[in-house]
């Protein structure tokens, strides 16, 4: 181990150039060989800003190297482990078999899910980072075709998969990527590999970033419908898309606020992927080039060539004729490849990682299988399993999710936190972890975010839809008898809120903002008034966060596992079994509860926008929708706008 990490000590002086030439990649592979999930103790993140506990017992600032940075570290392998292993592949269960020499072949299209779910044909970060891993290690594959088309996910995950390549190539082996279109997100991923190809044609996109939002205040004007909407925090921004014509001066503040922070990270990565100023990468955004030949002139391609040219290079690489087929494993098969056959899993110390991804319920909703949401009676079920339980050291939670019911969000904080007192609990940021889904996340011993995940949005909404207007206009009438001061609160849609009724409501959303706001401030040891300043529904990069202390930790699903490890007094370089308890499988009958879903989904998501989101009887804590759309990817907000058109044109 002492050779190891004297090797890594010299191997941080050399260039990229140095890395990966033939002469270093031959050296790794011979001493580099095994995969260890823990930190390398003598080598953490540095800090970027001092973080201390000030007299009155508050965080102050941020002291990443407080925590091990969970680096991808290897351990060469002994010759009983070796043996091992080729007995384990000898005996491997048929679809776990594929020739020797092989390829594997990674096709990234589309959305991308934090969930682990058997059979689905959507893809899977934690299968394709686990792909990744195992592709390292597996002797039968000598290097990844990674094929990058049109991305839909949030910066997170991209930054996950991105971290996945880069310690992938420490392997030895090659990675060759190839960019049919190619955007900011494909770029992104695309320049981290050994070789970056596109086809003459290909779509170049390399534009820059936006953020829009749309109102739809001065649509419903026009049809008699009155959003009543009470929301706390400046910067808290959900219900404006039915309340305003345009954007707030808070809004636009904190969008633009994010957006540059995602943008200069985007500027950062490439130009150190490739070796360019920082000015130069953006200087050559600003030309608007979409000629494919231009990002070759720039050094941000190795060359233009179809794909099946890209073949036959490989086949040159790897000394195969043209005339023989390159030995290829596609992702799916690969993914039915266990650990166990790799020698990756087995360890003594377990530790469990718990999924949560989508909006937060309380209850199953009819339409929505498990996968789609948190729902908080199976999530407190699943935790209070755990916490009973002898077999695990440590507890990950990864959290994705942009909130939802600010009831559910509080019970299962509560159960984390009840969790948290019997072992470790880290919480792993993905995508986004904001308003309820942060309200989860602070229950946890530490929370670790990516540079980009959107967090935070620490605010409460909630209100009513006046139809009054509407009803008189169509002719509709709607009469309540009622006993009670304020039954009617909920109910009367054909009318606005009375005085007393509307003071009722906003003390309610105080109410419930002042208990969120003080429970975040005690749950990360800060006083009201400075849990204040970053609260009032504002949306953070995890990296601003961290600097306000909303965070502890910048990095990916790996560092929560090494800082679970601290805590749990389980040495660093020992490696630990990983046990995902989200896993799902896709029942017939979930199926074609997912197709149906397919056409119900605009329905679905217009009753949530009305319903969920504006009904006075659940207080939301759920970051804005538009921004959630436009920064990661959903569909929402588009739903809501098709129902409406549909709506207008057949009045």
């Amino acid at each position: 181990m002492s050779k190891l990490l004297l090797y890594s000590r010299r191997f941080s002086s050399l260039s990229q150039d140095q890395l990966l030439t033939p002469k270093f990649r031959r050296f790794t592979l011979n001493v580099l060989h095994f995969r260890t999930f823990s930190a390398d103790v003598n080598r953490e993140t540095k800090a970027e800003t001092p973080r201390s506990i000030g007299d009155d017992g508050e965080r102050i600032g941020y002291d990443d190297g407080k925590y091990p940075n969970g680096e991808f570290v290897f351990k060469q392998r002994a010759a009983w482990e070796e043996f091992l292993l080729k007995t384990r592949l000898f005996f491997a269960l048929p679809w776990e078999r594929f020739e020797k020499g092989s390829v594997l072949k990674i096709i990234l299209r589309g959305e991308i899910s934090d969930q682990l779910k058997s059979f689905s044909r959507a893809l899977s970060l934690p299968q394709i980072c686990e792909n990744f891993e195992k592709a390292a290690y597996d002797p039968r594959v000598v290097g990844i075709y990674l094929h990058i088309d049109t991305l839909n996910c949030g910066w997170g995950k991209l930054e996950e998969i991105r971290r996945h390549i880069l310690n992938f190539k420490k392997s030895g082996k090659f990675i060759i990527g190839y960019v049919p279109a190619c955007g900011v997100k494909e770029y992104y991923i695309g320049c981290a590999c050994e070789e970056l190809y596109a086809p003459p044609s290909a779509y170049v996109g390399l534009y820059g970033l936006l953020v829009q939002a749309s109102f739809l205040g001065g649509v419903l004007e026009k049809v008699g419908i009155e959003a009543q909407v009470e929301r706390i925090g400046k910067y808290k921004t959900l219900g404006d898309q039915l309340t305003r014509k345009s954007m707030s001066d808070e809004n636009r503040e904190m969008l633009t606020a994010l957006l540059d922070n995602i943008y200069s990270n985007w500027l950062d990565k490439i130009s150190l992927a490739k070796g360019k100023k920082k000015e130069d990468i953006e200087n050559f955004i600003n030309e608007g080039v979409y000629q494919v030949e231009r990002m070759k002139e720039e050094g941000l391609l190795t060359d233009i060539k179809y794909d099946d040219e890209v073949m036959c290079l490989l086949r040159k690489r790897l000394g195969i004729p043209n005339t023989k087929r390159l030995p290829t494993v596609g992702y799916r098969k690969y993914s039915s490849v266990r650990r166990w056959t790799l020698g990756l899993t087995g360890y003594e110390d377990h530790i469990a990682i718990i999924r949560a991804s989508g909006s937060i319920s309380r209850t199953q909703g009819r339409f929505r299988t498990p996968s789609s949401r948190i729902i908080a009676e199976q999530f407190i079920e699943k935790i209070r399993s755990i916490r009973v339980s002898k077999k695990y050291k440590a507890v990950v939670i990864r959290i994705d999710s942009p909130g939802g019911d600010a009831l559910a969000s509080d019970l299962m904080w509560r159960e984390i936190k009840l969790l948290a007192a019997t072992k470790p609990v880290i919480a792993s940021l993905s995508d986004v972890a904001a308003s309820g889904g942060y309200y989860m996340a602070m229950a946890a011993d530490a929370i670790v975010a990516e540079h980009l995940t959107l967090t935070g949005s620490i605010g409460v909404v909630t209100g009513k839809i006046n139809l009054g207007k509407l009803y008189e206009y169509i002719g509709f009438n709607k009469e309540i008898i009622s006993r009670g001061r304020y039954a009617e609160l909920a109910a009367a849609e054909h009318r606005p809120l009375r005085e007393d009724e509307a003071e009722l409501f906003a003390k309610r959303a105080q109410e419930m903002y002042k208990h969120f706001r003080d429970k975040a401030a005690f749950s990360r040891s800060m006083t009201v008034d400075k849990m204040e300043q970053a609260a009032q529904g504002r949306v953070w990069t995890g990296h601003d966060a961290a600097s306000l202390g909303l965070v502890d930790a910048i990095g990916g699903l790996a560092r929560a596992v090494a800082i679970a490890k601290q805590k749990a007094n389980i040495p660093l370089e020992k490696q630990v079994t990983l046990v995902e308890l989200s896993r799902t499988s896709s029942s017939p009958l979930e199926i074609l509860r997912d197709m149906g879903n397919t056409f119900v989904e605009a329905d679905e998501a217009v009753k949530d926008l009305m319903h969920e989101m504006t009904s006075s009887e659940a207080i939301q804590a759920r970051m804005d929708g538009i921004l959630f759309e436009k920064l990661e990817g959903a569909t929402y907000a588009n739903s809501a706008m098709a129902l409406v058109k549909d709506y207008l044109r057949s009045l």
